[in-house]
């Protein structure tokens, strides 16, 4: 893929931010779920860190290397037509300098777009990772963090894809500080300035509560990325608080790794194969799936 299609790529995905309808992005973690995705006519697809860490056989938390994220973007990016935006943890590595060599593998890879997270400790919260388990962990002092995010800008822009840069705070998925109006005093105030810094928008995984992201969308000088799941409201609902992105994360990763369980305890247990065919694509057509895919 050359310079032109990847900066191409990058405008439409950035566009895709400025539209009225909220954007909505399934993350993959190999070429099979990126092409099921797009096939069901998403504009554009993100990747999943903690997917592409179990398909490599590590737990979550930077245990990928920077090497292996691009290895498995170049093969997600081969595999369907529309932008795809990596998440690249904290950016393999404390300094701006690391998350500028970053950039360079993931333009390599072509994704044009990336998600930079602002936890001083990669490892998830709590034992299951779920938001607000757990000790809360530290941030990266911010002045730290928005010079990462600058070198991450500027190191794109020397590569002639303006990358989109999706900013990240886990004040709500850390549950950092005591007092929730010091939460968001604080996640604003990140968020602002990460946005100042050349970040397109600013994921806040974690937070819930209606009126905080209704608060939140008011106050940020930019586009508001939740995570949906469990106890998160629905899609339309987010759109009408004000909530321009919207991912799942490594949920749709783990609810696969849940019906491959599902279907070897019953092979194993009940000698039966009903949880083979539920839902399951049809031979011709996964393989016409990737016949007619690709970048």
């Amino acid at each position: 893929m050359n310079v032109e299609t990847k900066r191409a790529k990058a405008e439409r995905l950035r566009e895709l931010h400025r539209r009225e309808s909220i954007l909505v992005l399934p993350n993959a973690w190999d070429p099979l779920s990126a092409r099921a995705f797009e096939s069901c006519g998403f504009p554009a697809v993100a990747t999943t860190s903690a997917g592409i860490a179990y398909s490599f056989g590590y737990p979550d938390g930077e245990r990928l290397g920077r090497g292996e994220m691009a290895e498995a973007t170049t093969r997600i990016v081969g595999a369907v037509s529309v932008p795809i935006t990596a998440d690249v943890e904290a950016g393999y590595g404390p300094s701006p300098e690391d998350a500028a060599e970053t950039v360079l593998a993931v333009v390599g890879a072509g994704a044009v777009g990336l998600n930079l997270e602002d936890a001083a400790d990669p490892s998830p919260p709590g034992q299951e990772g779920s938001p607000g388990e757990g000790a809360a962990g530290p941030l990266v002092e911010l002045a730290a963090q928005v010079e990462k995010i600058r070198a991450v800008v500027a190191a794109g822009e020397e590569t002639g894809v303006p990358l989109v840069v999706n900013a990240r705070t886990d004040t709500y998925w850390r549950s950092v500080g005591d007092a929730p109006g010091r939460r968001f005093s604080e996640t604003v105030r990140r968020g602002n300035a990460f946005l100042e810094a050349g970040a397109d928008c600013v994921f806040v995984p974690g937070v819930k509560d209606p009126e905080t992201i209704l608060g939140l969308a008011r106050e940020l000088s930019g586009p508001l990325n939740v995570l949906a799941g469990p106890g998160v409201p629905p899609i339309p609902k987010l759109a009408d608080l004000g909530v321009r992105r919207v991912s799942v994360g490594s949920g749709p990763a783990r609810a696969v790794m849940g019906l491959v369980r599902r279907i070897g305890q019953e092979l194993l247990e009940g000698g039966t194969y009903a949880s083979l065919s539920e839902g399951a694509v049809a031979y011709d057509e996964a393989n016409r799936l990737f016949s007619e895919g690709g970048g």
